[in-house]
């Protein structure tokens, strides 16, 4: 058995305030094979975040070489050390990485994978160089462990098994072994910033400090490799829940040679391959884009939860990030879930679709609705409100249903109360697709429209008419007021133009009794920086979020005011880059990076995100137009290693902070909506026909000229002050009531019992007459408890609009 080894123990803890590290990847890798629970990432040459045993849990912030004679110099890998990654294969995501000292004196290849059948890193090293210069060297690899997603409270130590001498750190219950086909001629467990290796070597050009143990700390783990074995040799990091079994892990792994795990590594990534719908000559790239892409969302898929998928294997400027903020993007949303899942079946694979349709199903919250994010386990994470995120699942589920991929999982009670949810919190949504404001969204309708179609079309297949009916009529309550909420008349970003969507009609989804107009309201915007305005007219803030109306089949391309919208976000958010076009999210966005490359800390300022220009590919598509310079765009905005950020530079280049003109921020790369976005573009381009278009809801909509009857709806979350003469106005509640109402002022009154529906929705409907000019009043007695409402509401008749 290990023992761990106490004495001598550090000085210098707790260590400085630990962060974590750069999120702009090179790489993301992890074994195909579902056993290998352990998946990692790689920037500027050196590994970074480990995850283990599940995909939302990093365990390390880094891991890279330091360099010295021992006389004249230190250099370390991240920032002395000129590096270049690629992949192993051309399937799989295992990299090789180049590095090289500025003055060429010497270089080290990497060939870095995850074992195939353990969850152990595997780094296969290489030093080259004159062999006279190579043996002056000495070798440390320095390891930041990051336990339990913290850098606070670890604890390392040299360990001891029988022949070996290694290092290990542990913080509750999760264990991490680091080790090598070399031995370490060297260890030593220190406190960072303080008494780590790094500090000692840099200093001293030699490790001074040998402990044993560093407690409860931020700290570091150093072993030197004894370069006498040779140049080559592996090393591994082991995991597990004990002690035991992370040394078992690290040792079975290295017990095997590295070339075996390689072929094992690809030999798996390359069965995966075999069932890609050839579309790869659809592409301007040869396909290379296409492939990672589809092994990307692939590897962003949890081993223990299958099914479940979350938003980037990274943490969004973690160089700025501490055990604060846990979250990073490690996290399931279901608006990127269903996204990634959706371009997977694009792709041609609807089996990862099926089981995050399931996980999904379990995940879902008893009334219906989803967290805006949670952990893999189902934990939530933050706890807003996003009602495309509650839409999006359905859609899914009908999208699976089509293409006759649900197998023996029936979706219809999820799908029935994901709807009832929309149907009963909506229509202002607490916050849109952006996460940070409340209102009517145009984004958010079109998702929620799609859905309850989709969620009628279900009721109708298992004879539940009454059930399909009254959603079909909830969304065309909600179809009927997309221009009334979310167009404005008074627009001012182009002139000449007045009437275009805008991002948002900010209403609170807790007023009971909405002003609905978009007139004179401002819209607060989130991230601004200090001392900046933060407040602005809503009609002048807009963003691409209306085109999602096209996309669904809700309306047609091409019509006037899509086309004028168009030119307005043209001239507000487009960035012409030397990739290709590329929008920013809305007006006065603050969510990126700052003008001066530092992270983005609370403030700074919107970046263009290169899945807009996907979405904006789909809409030419659909509008009749070449799609082909958005996706080629698209390939430009990937990296070497073809991963796409979330956001790009679009400001002259800052070599000093790593940003460069059309390239990756800080931010997140990759980004797997991004990349979902990619896959669907190019199938759309492929079949000629937006890939996400619902069929049935273009036939009730954007490919329908039959009129439907206008509906208004009175509900407790949205208490509609008006309704138009001849309009159908449903009084809605969610238990039996009796309507007391009347026409005329209470001279004439009515009562009228509830209809039930089998959503556990009751309701009045009351025609309107087209002369009608007096208010309905009304007041609600329910039978249950015997009891009267004890106010009276009131909701004004206007003239119909013109059409």
């Amino acid at each position: 058995m290990a023992t761990l080894l106490t004495s001598p123990q550090a000085s210098g803890g707790p260590g400085i305030h630990p962060r974590w590290t750069r999120s702009a990847k090179d790489a993301i890798c992890t074994a195909y094979s579902s056993v290998s629970r352990v998946w990692f990432t790689a920037s500027a040459g050196v590994l970074n975040e480990v995850y283990f045993p599940t995909i939302d849990q990093p365990q390390i912030r880094d891991l890279q070489f330091l360099i010295t004679d021992g006389e004249t110099f230190f250099h370390s890998e991240r920032r002395d050390l000129v590096s270049k990654t690629e992949y192993l294969s051309d399937c799989g995501l295992g990299i090789r990485i180049f590095s090289h000292s500025r003055d060429e004196q010497y270089s080290m290849v990497k060939e870095v994978l995850a074992d195939p059948h353990q969850p152990a890193v595997l780094l296969n090293v290489s030093l080259e160089g004159d062999p006279a210069f190579l043996a002056r060297l000495h070798l440390y690899v320095l390891l930041a462990p990051h336990l339990a997603v913290g850098g606070w409270n670890n604890t390392g130590n040299v360990t001891r098994i029988v022949g070996h001498e290694f290092l290990t750190a542990h913080k509750n219950g999760n264990w991490v072994a680091l080790g090598a086909s070399a031995p370490f001629v060297k260890r030593s467990c220190g406190y960072v910033g303080t008494t780590d290796g790094f500090q000692d070597i840099r200093h001293n050009l030699t490790l001074t400090n040998q402990f044993a143990t560093a407690v409860d700390g931020n700290i570091a783990l150093t072993g030197e490799i004894d370069l006498r074995h040779g140049y080559s040799f592996t090393i591994g990091l082991g995991f597990g829940r004990t002690l035991h079994r992370a040394v078992t892990t690290l040792f079975q792994s290295l017990g095997k040679p590295f070339e075996e795990h390689r072929a094992r590594f690809v030999e798996q990534w390359d069965r995966s391959a075999r069932h890609m719908h050839p579309l790869e000559k659809w592409s301007c790239d040869g396909g290379l884009l296409y492939l990672r892409s589809r092994e990307l969302l692939l590897a962003h898929e949890d081993k223990s939860y299958p099914g479940a998928m979350i938003a980037s294997l990274c943490i969004p400027w973690g160089e700025a990030k501490s055990d604060e903020d846990l979250g990073g993007y490690h996290l399931v949303w279901t608006r990127d879930m269903v996204n990634s899942v959706t371009g997977l079946i694009a792709s041609g694979d609807t089996a990862t679709a099926m089981r995050a349709l399931i996980y999904l199903a379990c995940s879902q919250r008893p009334d219906g609705g989803f967290p805006q994010n949670f952990w893999i386990d189902g934990e939530p994470y933050w706890n807003g409100i996003q009602l495309d995120e509650v839409a999006f699942p359905i859609m899914l589920a009908w999208r699976l249903y089509k293409h006759n991929a649900l197998g023996d999982f029936d979706p219809y009670p999820l799908v029935r109360a994901a709807a009832t949810y929309l149907i009963v919190h909506g229509p202002a949504t607490p916050q849109e697709r952006w996460e940070e404001n409340s209102g009517y969204s145009p984004s958010t309708l079109a998702s929620n429209i799609a859905a309850l179609i989709c969620a009628a079309c279900f009721a109708r297949i298992r004879g539940d008419e009454t059930t399909a009916r009254y959603l079909d009529e909830y969304a065309d309550f909600l179809e009927s007021h997309v221009e009334t909420w979310t167009v404005t008349n008074e627009g001012t970003l182009v002139p000449g133009i007045h009437r275009h969507y805008v991002r948002i009609n900010p209403v609170s989804a807790g007023d009971l009794n909405p002003d609905e107009t978009l007139n004179g309201k401002t819209l607060v915007i989130a991230n601004r920086p200090p001392g900046t305005q933060y407040e602005f007219p809503a009609a002048e803030i807009v963003d691409g979020g209306f085109l999602e109306l096209v996309r669904y089949g809700i309306r047609k391309a091409g019509d006037s005011l899509m086309e004028d919208t168009l030119r307005v976000i043209d001239q507000a958010l487009k960035v012409d880059l030397p990739q290709g076009p590329c929008w920013r999210r809305y007006s006065h966005d603050g969510y990126g990076q700052r003008d001066d490359g530092g992270p983005f800390t609370g403030w700074g300022r919107g970046r263009p995100w290169p899945l807009l220009t996907g979405e904006r590919g789909h809409y030419e598509l659909a509008a009749g137009r070449d799609p082909i310079p958005y996706l080629r765009a698209m390939e430009q905005f990937a990296n070497r290693t073809q991963l796409l950020p979330e956001q790009v530079w679009d400001e002259n280049d800052l070599p000093r902070a790593l940003l460069y003109r059309g390239g990756q921020t800080g931010s997140a790369t990759p980004l797997m909506w991004a990349h979902a976005e990619y896959l669907k573009l190019l199938r759309s381009t492929a079949d000629g026909s937006v890939f996400d278009l619902v069929a049935e809801v273009f036939e009730r909509y954007a490919g329908s000229s039959r009129k439907r009857r206008a509906i208004e709806v009175w509900k407790r979350n949205r208490q509609t002050r008006t309704v138009e003469a001849g309009a159908l106005l449903r009084i809605q509640a969610l238990e039996p009531f009796v309507l007391h109402w009347s026409r005329d002022g209470w001279t004439t009154v009515q009562d009228t019992q509830a209809t039930a529906t089998p959503l556990g929705l009751e309701h009045v409907d009351i025609e309107v007459p087209v002369d009608a000019r007096a208010p309905l009043k009304f007041t609600f007695y329910y039978p249950t408890t015997g009891k009267w409402e004890g106010r009276d509401f009131e909701v004004q008749v206007v003239p119909k609009r013109a059409a």
